[in-house]
């Protein structure tokens, strides 16, 4: 049961004693110190829905005027949130305020361009995460089940075979489903990207759409430019290929440092691509700014290299408008736009889509070759879901749910992580990437975590060249927000112990 309906109802007599202050207060005011006060004392407890305002006013025996302005009191102190068609729910306490993590040092030269070797360490890491299987989870990268549309999309699937029972033995077209493209297409409108359905090719989830980016641009031993820190199923992509990766720095804040790339096209002529993620970057949670993302296609167009841009996350950002693609600032068909709806939709049904510019023509040609076309149920399912108002509820559900678990962490981790911890909070999505005091290493807190029964993902996989020791990505997909708080919390005093043994050591 909701504690909410458990606390004791007070009396418009008895909000306070005749000796308290605000018993003099209007009445509204008395209320809004009553439910302020059971938030504080953890009677209400964050994430919890507070009572509608017809039963605020059955509850106190008041007007509607009251029961509002009660909780624009609330709100205005940011004790309460109101949700879209959802009503108004308890706020995350902000907890101690954390600095900013560091901006990377543009002053320093590039690593020479190298082989990717990061297989065996994720492998490791994959080796050690299935002998804790229990662990709560928070280095994943996708949200659980509960939080996406299951039952919706189940009943959409049915209805699909029903209309078209060949759909799981007939051969699809190679590009894709047609009527799922042209919605597609429709829809990329809203991140400034002008394409038509014949300009789509489907692909299995936003995976294949970059390695098919990469081997239509590159021949192995080529350079390509990456974030650093940069995702590392890049890295594993690149690795595959048998590129070269040279890592560019990142602001956690406004994501690849354009600066850098220009200096690194300067010095490395023989850069091939540039692979980026603009929006909600993957491990940093960074929205690179328009005038950025406008800069990087010029750069990269002048230069006649391909800008790979990997959006899965661009529709997760906390924004009133929806943010632009690099796509949008493509006028020659220098940017290969991927994307996918597994962070989403559906991590289970894997669909991608990939424009890929003036290579596209190359691109369909290795996609026959490579993988042929996508099955069909998954894709006729999801022309449905996004055919109607479903996906865009959906979408507003999961980044409510989303911002609420965010900041309920985001007060966790600066309620327990020791001294010197740094984090920029993310503007949208699933991402936190901390930075750990000079005493903590990752490798030793990933496997405290473990042993503890947390997963963590270590700052060393999202960079080739061993960097970002100190760094750990968390991630927050859970549906139980109580348990997160303890595992977050949990992780923290792992931190705070590591970090205090490394003090007497060095004492």
């Amino acid at each position: 049961m909701n504690q909410s309906t458990q606390m004791p109802t007070p009396t418009l007599t008895h909000l306070h004693p005749a000796d308290d202050p605000l018993a003099s207060q209007p009445l509204y005011r008395q209320l809004a110190s009553h439910y302020r006060r059971a938030i504080r004392n953890g009677v209400l407890r964050p994430g919890e829905r507070m009572p509608s305002m017809r039963a605020f006013m059955q509850r106190h025996g008041v007007s509607l005027a009251t029961a509002t302005e009660s909780y624009r009191v609330l709100e205005r102190e940011a004790l309460i949130e109101a949700q879209p068609r959802a009503g108004y729910f308890v706020r995350a306490s902000q907890g101690a305020a954390l600095p900013a993590a560091s901006e990377p040092d543009l002053a320093t030269l590039p690593q020479p361009a190298q082989f990717v070797g990061i297989h065996s360490a994720i492998s490791a890491i994959v080796s050690q995460y299935q002998r804790y299987p229990d662990a709560f989870n928070l280095g994943g990268a996708t949200a659980v089940p509960e939080l996406y549309p299951t039952d919706a999309l189940q009943k959409a699937a049915l209805r699909a075979l029903r209309r078209r029972p060949t759909l799981l033995t007939a051969v699809g077209p190679d590009q894709g489903d047609p009527a799922l493209r042209a919605i597609i297409a429709r829809r990329a409108l809203d991140a400034g990207i002008q394409i038509g359905a014949d300009d789509i090719i489907m692909t299995h989830g936003g995976i294949e759409a970059v390695n098919l980016a990469l081997r239509a641009v590159t021949q192995p031993g080529d350079t390509v430019a990456v974030e650093s820190p940069c995702f590392f199923g890049l890295l594993q992509a690149l690795e595959s290929l048998g590129l070269r990766a040279l890592e560019i720095p990142a602001s956690p804040s406004s994501g690849l440092a354009i600066e850098a790339l220009d200096f690194a096209l300067q010095t490395h002529p023989g850069i091939k691509a540039v692979v980026v993620v603009p929006n909600l970057q993957n491990p940093l949670g960074s929205v690179m700014p328009d005038s950025h993302k406008a800069r990087l296609v010029e750069l990269c167009a002048r230069a006649g290299i391909a800008l790979i841009e990997d959006d899965p996350y661009r529709e997760l950002v906390d924004n009133a408008q929806p943010l632009r693609s690099l796509k949008a600032w493509d006028t020659d068909g220098t940017v290969i736009h991927c994307t996918s709806f597994n962070k989403t939709l559906a991590p289970g049904m894997r669909i991608g889509w990939i424009n890929g510019g003036r290579w596209h023509p190359r691109i369909g040609m290795l996609k026959f070759a490579q993988s042929r076309h996508n099955e069909q149920l998954s894709q006729v399912v999801l022309a449905e879901f996004l055919g109607t108002n479903a996906y865009e509820r959906h979408l507003r559900r999961l980044r409510d749910r989303l911002r609420l678990q965010r900041e309920r962490m985001s007060a966790a981790i600066g309620a327990s992580f020791p001294e010197g911890t740094r984090f920029t909070p993310p503007a949208g999505g699933m991402f936190f990437w901390i930075e750990l005091p000079h005493a903590v290493s990752s490798a030793a807190l990933f496997d405290a975590a473990l042993e503890g029964g947390i997963r963590v993902m270590p700052g060393t996989v999202f960079s080739n060249a061993g960097r970002f020791d100190r760094f750990i990505r968390l991630s927050c997909p859970s549906a139980d927000l109580d348990l997160a708080d303890e595992a977050v919390l949990r992780l923290g005093r792992l931190a705070t112990a590591i970090a205090a043994r490394a003090a007497t050591q060095a004492a």
